[in-house]
């Protein structure tokens, strides 16, 4: 992973910082930045990093929806399955979010642990593993209410803790969030898309300069089989993988990933209609594939790779349980059909009305219920023996 710090905001007078910031990390590269590291700085650089910007982000006034955003419903999901964990185990248990935002999600699912499950509550710590300072306040004053269960801890405090017994670790929307790589099957042969400058413009612009033979690409090319088609443009989610390795070995054996987020199998998501592959960027609740345009001011996001996540995790020694849609994780976890009310039809904004809509929005809208999955993995053998196909 390459830094550029902050020092380096004034490298081009009269540009926004994060501009002056990437013209020098593209001087310090020799004129060209792989689409991982000049993501990394869209999202993550510690003063002009989208992510960790002190603005909203989330909801109306922000730039998307995540389902935390459309009432309760993935929360209590969450605390359900969270209950379970700790129904069969005995003592003290973990449940820890990972890149959590503004605290919204775990809110609901502290809150309906506390009112719906108050034993294994009281045995629970929760930790959150946040990289934004900003999202770090945002949680601490959502959680106000559950400040003698949480701590707040950096990937490196966590992983010098593990591996850590009874843990449960769950994160929403967080692989897509990560930085990937980027490349094309051209000519032939396989080309990584980089960034570069553009003097005559004035503007940043996309390279092609060939994949190595050897090296992490290409062995994730060779891995995956991605397809030969001319033209056909593909994410390479190594930050995801690299993330899975090191979560593996915190977790004691019968600790339990959940990743929630977008993003398909293997078949999918190489898929012939998929030619200019999956990466988006959002502003104001619009979206878009023009990354190199405004760095900074948007989130930049591609579909989570769920087959190599499920065997990363198991090289790892995390089994797959379950890939499960959304909606079918809200079902059985969240029991979210028996929550649908008889109500008022008159009034559209009772409570009832309401909780109805963000059921059928979760649900049928949107295909939130579809494309959204939900991946459990589980440090040892898994229990249902329903392992997804990789």
């Amino acid at each position: 992973m390459t830094n550029w710090s902050q020092n380096k905001e004034s490298a081009s007078s009269g540009e926004e910082p994060l501009m002056g910031v990437i013209r020098q990390a593209l001087a310090d590269q020799g004129g060209l930045l792989s689409f991982r590291d000049y993501m990394q700085l869209c999202l993550y650089h510690e003063r002009f990093g989208y992510y960790m910007r002190k603005e909203e982000k989330i909801g109306r006034g922000g730039d998307f929806y995540t389902a935390s955003s459309v009432g309760t419903l993935l929360g209590e999901a969450v605390g359900a399955y969270a209950a379970r964990f700790a129904e069969e185990r005995e003592g003290a248990w973990t449940l820890a979010e990972w890149g959590g935002g503004s605290g919204r999600l775990a809110g609901q699912v502290l809150d309906w642990l506390r009112d719906s499950c108050p034993e294994a509550y009281g045995r629970m710590t929760f930790v959150s593993v946040e990289v934004s300072p900003y999202h770090r306040r945002l949680q601490a004053e959502a959680w106000e209410g559950h400040a003698d269960r949480v701590r707040f801890l950096s990937e490196e405090e966590w992983l010098g803790e593990g591996p850590r017994p009874n843990a449960l670790v769950y994160s929403n929307e967080l692989p897509d969030a990560m930085p990937v790589y980027r490349v094309v099957f051209r000519r032939g042969g396989w080309h990584e898309l980089a960034v570069g400058w553009d003097e005559a413009s004035g503007r940043l612009t996309e390279v092609e300069r060939p994949v190595p033979g050897s090296g992490e690409l290409a062995a994730f090319i060779e891995r995956e089989g991605l397809p030969r088609r001319e033209g056909q443009r593909f994410e390479i989610p190594l930050d995801a993988l690299a993330w899975l390795r090191r979560i593996s070995p915190s977790l004691a054996e019968g600790g339990v990933l959940l990743t929630i987020d977008y993003g398909c199998e293997r078949e999918e998501l190489y898929a012939e209609h998929r030619m200019n592959g999956t990466l988006l960027c959002y502003h104001s609740h619009r979206a878009s594939d023009t990354p190199l345009v405004a760095p900074g001011s948007r989130d930049i996001t591609s579909h989570a790779a769920f087959s190599a996540l499920i065997a990363e995790g198991r090289r790892g020694g995390l089994k797959a349980e379950a890939l499960l849609t959304q909606k079918e994780f809200l079902v059985r976890y969240g029991r979210v059909l028996e929550k649908l009310q008889d109500h008022e039809a008159r009034d559209p904004f009772s409570p009832a009305a309401r909780r109805n809509r963000a059921i059928r929005q979760l649900l049928v809208s949107d295909g939130m219920g579809e494309l959204f999955k939900v991946l459990i993995q589980i440090k040892g053998e898994a229990r249902s023996g329903r392992t997804p196909e990789v």
